[in-house]
């Protein structure tokens, strides 16, 4: 007979595939495992929830009529505002900053030119809900004034070094503690289910790829992100490397998710995510296939355990992560889910009761 007491402490769908085993073991059959663990205990009942595990359920059922081949299961995620916190500011932003404020020891220049005097100026508080403001172009200047020489090694050293110690300063938890318990869960069933899950962003594609897959257990192969122009060299020691350089190849938001889709993944999704106008081009591009197609929207709707912004339904307007009210509508007109934060999700973070 197989021990089952040691499943307590696993994920949901990891302690599934224990009490699948003790149960076949046992001569008991599955299915009336799949009643009895929730895989997405983060979620009230309703028809988000509700559609999303029809949808699991209609693609990998074989020989039903919406079957997908596994080749085929491919789900894309925007990851901010998606999958983890997008307030007060990009955690991109937020983390080139932090390198602003330490170039400008040696650049005292720095201190007066603009976006860099907003990256720099204030207590952190107040100094990343200035940055927030700021325009999207501002947001490059800061982030590529911070690759030049260094190699994708030392970039990616820099990220989690900088990821180990820092905080939310609104919610004041690590960034690390920021992702959506709801969202982790998808990914958790989707992968239980035989899809590959990529992220699909408009951040930095090295930035993302530095701790993808310890956060979401996303591979850094399945990260679509903005790519940084690279220069082949070598170092002193006559080793071969890759410099960052201060340009991107394309912008992977809006069209770009598409286009950054088909060079990477060669392949149309049938499930995507997002949270933003910059996301509605990738979810058009996915239900626009062939078959039985998943497209959602996170709408930040809950003000107490996260924030609330939109400007969608009356919520107050964000240059961060806007959600429009025409986005909203059409939306509803083409049968994409909205996932209220408010309303859908039970818990948003781990650490909550």
């Amino acid at each position: 007979m197989v021990s089952l007491r040691f499943s307590a402490g696993l994920r949901p769908l990891a302690r599934a595939a224990v009490l699948a085993a003790g149960l076949l073991c046992a001569g008991l059959s599955v299915p009336a495992l799949a009643q009895a663990v929730d895989p997405l205990p983060s979620w009230n009942a309703g028809a988000t929830k509700t559609g999303i595990l029809d949808f699991v359920k209609a693609t990998t059922t074989p020989g039903g009529p919406d079957f997908v081949p596994p080749a085929d299961r491919i789900a894309t995620f925007d990851q901010d505002g998606t999958l983890w916190v997008e307030q007060p500011v990009y955690t991109e932003v937020a983390f080139a900053a932090a390198r602003v404020r330490a170039m400008a020891q040696a650049n005292p220049d720095l201190k007066t030119e603009e976006p860099f005097r907003t990256a720099i100026s204030g207590d952190e508080k107040a100094r990343e809900e200035a940055l927030g403001k700021l325009s999207s172009a501002d947001f490059m200047k800061i982030i590529m004034l911070t690759l030049e020489s260094l190699t994708v090694e030392e970039f990616r050293a820099a990220v989690q070094d900088w990821m180990a110690t820092a905080r939310n300063p609104v919610l004041n938890r690590p960034h690390t503690d920021l992702v959506y318990q709801p969202m982790r869960e998808v990914l958790e069933l989707l992968r239980a289910n035989g899809f590959r899950t990529y992220i699909v962003t408009g951040g930095g594609q090295d930035f993302v790829r530095a701790y993808s897959e310890k956060l979401y257990g996303i591979p850094p192969e399945q990260v679509v992100g903005t790519p940084d122009s690279v220069r082949f060299g070598y170092d002193a020691s006559g080793r071969p490397v890759l410099r960052l350089e201060p340009a991107v190849l394309f912008e992977d938001v809006f069209g770009g998710k598409p286009e950054g889709i088909h060079l990477v993944i060669g392949k149309r999704p049938i499930a995507a995510f997002g949270n933003s106008t910059g996301d509605r081009q990738m979810l058009e591009y996915t239900k626009a296939g062939k078959g039985l197609r998943f497209a959602a929207l996170v709408l930040h709707d809950d003000g107490k355990r996260e924030f609330a912004y939109g400007p969608a339904q009356g919520l107050p307007y964000s240059e961060v992560g806007t959600f429009t009210q025409k986005l909203y509508d059409e939306a509803k007109a083409r049968g994409w889910s909205v996932i209220s934060m408010k309303d859908d999700w039970k818990k948003v973070f781990a650490f909550e009761p």
